[in-house]
């Protein structure tokens, strides 16, 4: 993170500032569902226009894969954002060239304007330099604040960056990088990982990563089954990554080896199908065709009294189906625990866990909720992150 110039330390007075952000943002006919992201973007905007800047903000929505699609135009975005802000946002409806160009000199100190979706622009992805440069000419300073596509090695994170004399961090990725840099260097101990979701495939890394950092592993969400399955236990219809058990075979032995407590889930609740109109069973052992759809109510206990006795805690993945309310009290009760724990220094790892804790009304409870599923999970694995490291080099 010191490597990374932060807003404070760049020269962005009375300047114009292309503002990379992450509004991403899902979308119903043509309607915002949900503004969060946009919504965590404001401190950085709110910051530039306090100095005066001319703020022109880039952003991308969806796929659409360099072809121009109107459903997935950021133009509601830059209506949402003038609703928040209590200020005009002019909208350019198209991404560079000479209009858009003309359009960010005529910008008024503390004036804001949204490009065109970055996607509807074949050279976004790839890092395309032409792209980069007309990208460049839009602005004199170079600020990003998508912390949930710094993954992603596109023109607009990574590329454009080298074209500009001075680039650094919004404040949401400064407060990201340093919220997810204490969970990899230097953590109070005890340090728990809770680690949810379906496969264990998606988790690998992230698991062998978590193994040389934290005291105990806690598992949940289908993915638990993959490795009671290779404990030698009846799963029954539970998911089952069934190439995959020799590999969780090896990262049981690996905990061992490291000395790290996993933690499976002892009791399950269990139906048929999700959507099953039987009522769900909850016991320790499965009955014919039955699947975990949750982890049970003294797993919740057991993982409830682990997670009161850690000083660090980072959280990726559900423990169950909790879109569906019928298997959700597992993921509602650890998240419950976690925020109970005022003591340690909580961290959700963006992604389902996030929207668990907001669906919950918990998310003001934890020290840090990642905008960044994808990216938080990169970086604690230990990868350097393009966008990150394009800054990084700029800092030097």
């Amino acid at each position: 993170m010191s490597k990374v110039l932060t807003l404070a330390e760049l020269d962005v007075a009375n300047r114009r500032v292309l503002l990379r952000v992450d509004f991403n943002v899902p979308m119903s006919g043509g309607r915002i569902t949900d503004d969060n992201r946009i919504v965590a973007a404001l401190p950085t905007i709110r910051a530039l226009r306090e100095q005066g800047c001319r703020v022109i903000i880039a952003s991308h929505l969806g796929r659409p894969n360099g072809v121009v699609d109107p459903a997935l135009s950021l133009e509601p975005a830059a209506a949402r954002l003038a609703a928040l802000i209590d200020d005009d946002v002019l909208f350019a409806h198209d991404i560079v060239g000479d209009d858009v160009e003309g359009m960010t000199k005529e910008l008024i100190p503390g004036g804001v304007m949204m490009l065109e979706n970055l996607r509807f622009h074949p050279g976004e992805k790839g890092g395309d330099e032409e792209f980069a440069k007309s990208l460049a000419r839009l602005a004199d300073v170079y600020v990003n604040d998508a912390f949930g596509a710094m993954h992603r090695a596109e023109t607009s994170i990574a590329a454009v960056v080298s074209h500009f004399e001075t680039a650094g961090a919004g404040l949401l990725v400064a407060k990201e990088l340093e919220a997810l840099g204490r969970c990899m260097q230097g953590a109070a101990r005890p340090y728990v990982g809770i680690l949810g979701g379906s496969k264990v495939s998606d988790k690998i890394a992230v698991i062998e990563a978590l193994l040389s950092r934290v005291d105990a592993l806690l598992i949940g969400g289908a993915m638990a089954y993959t490795f009671l399955k290779a404990k030698g236990q009846d799963v029954a219809a539970s998911r089952v990554e069934a190439d995959k058990l020799p590999l969780a075979t090896r990262l049981i032995e690996r905990c061992l080896e490291k000395g790290v407590a996993l933690h499976l889930p002892i009791d399950h609740v269990m139906n048929t199908a999700i959507d099953s109109e039987a009522a769900p069973h909850t016991g320790v052992s499965f009955g014919p065709g039955q699947m975990g759809l949750d982890i049970g109510p003294e797993t919740v206990r057991a993982y409830a009294g682990v997670i009161a006795a850690a000083k660090t805690v980072f959280w990726n993945g559900p423990m169950g189906v909790f879109e569906n309310e019928t298997y959700a009290a597992g993921t509602r009760g650890v998240a419950e625990a976690v925020a109970a724990n005022t003591g340690a220094y909580t961290v959700i790892g963006g992604g389902d866990s996030a929207a668990a804790a907001a669906q919950f009304g918990l998310a003001d409870k934890f020290s840090h909720v990642s905008t960044g599923g994808g990216a938080s999970l990169e970086l604690i694995e230990g990868k350097d992150l393009p966008g990150v490291k394009a800054l990084r080099q700029k800092g030097r």
